[in-house]
């Protein structure tokens, strides 16, 4: 898959799917990672599927890297009865791949690795044709408000509280990606500097700085907004008026669900956004 092999073993135990269903939510996983970054970030990845007795719909996983000769390896925790539909719903076994695209950082930046996850997980599913943009959308605007910083704030790399992990650092990757685009007139986001960040071997098997990592991205964007992004938002806490933003991508709440306005201001980097980009040559 995307250049890579990808070894998927089965720890013992029992599970009412037979394997066929895992490996195909597994490659289906692979896919979109794939799609994503233009090629699967590391060459070879090891996935360990643990049955879990008695549970039901538990989906759980975790990624390392460089472990027993593997660059990545994910462990996916998986309940006795988890259905197909189970499967087919889950968001976990991509986020964790996409681990496998980034460098392993100090402890204090760790909201990157789980945010940057949080944020291209449906992105990359979406440009993979496995969600809607709808469904893209509608996820961030009830899951962004999760990772704004309260009163006792002290910046990304000083607060790691659940919701600024995961949720404000996915706010740092959308805030970055849309000014990225506005910048370049939208041919570069985001994924142009996580491409290169894989093109230069700092995946998840290396051990960086986020701001050396930052760095390529700026690099291959011709922006500075990463970095100086970064030195804003890890000491401080950095307020966005997330209703503004989406009113600017033409994104309008509907009874619990979202509408896409078509003429809005940034309603061509939305879409761009959630479009598939051709692979890297």
């Amino acid at each position: 898959m995307g250049g890579a092999t990808l070894q998927v073993d089965f720890a013992s135990g029992d599970l009412d799917l037979d394997s066929g269903h895992i490996l195909t939510w597994v490659q289906n996983a692979a896919h979109a990672v794939t799609v994503f970054y233009g090629r699967f970030p590391v060459k070879r990845a090891r996935i360990l599927i643990v049955p879990v007795s008695g549970e039901r719909d538990s989906i759980h996983g975790t990624t390392w890297g460089d472990v027993d000769g593997f660059p990545a390896v994910t462990r996916m925790r998986i309940g006795q009865h988890v259905t197909e539909r189970d499967l087919s719903e889950d968001w976990t076994m991509t986020h964790e791949l996409v681990h496998m695209a980034f460098a392993s950082l100090p402890d204090n930046q760790n909201w990157m690795e789980e945010g940057l996850a949080t944020y291209v997980e449906p992105i990359a599913r979406a440009q993979a044709g496995q969600l809607s943009a709808r469904q893209v959308w509608k996820g961030m605007v009830l899951g962004m408000p999760l990772g704004e910083p309260d009163q006792d704030d002290r910046g990304l790399d000083r607060t790691h509280t659940w919701g600024r992990t995961y949720w404000g650092g996915a706010m740092f990757c959308l805030v970055a990606d849309v000014s990225i685009r506005r910048q370049t007139q939208n041919r570069k986001g985001l994924q142009d500097a996580l491409r290169a960040i894989v093109a230069a071997g700092d995946t998840i098997n290396k051990e960086r700085l986020l701001i050396e990592l930052l760095e390529i991205g700026d690099r291959a964007t011709k922006t500075n907004v990463l970095t100086g992004m970064y030195r804003k938002w890890s000491g401080s806490p950095s307020q966005i008026d997330l209703q503004n933003l989406w009113i600017e991508l033409g994104i309008r709440a509907n009874y619990g669900d979202i509408d896409l306005i078509p003429d809005a201001s940034l309603s061509k980097i939305r879409d761009s956004i959630t479009s598939r980009s051709l692979p890297v040559s």
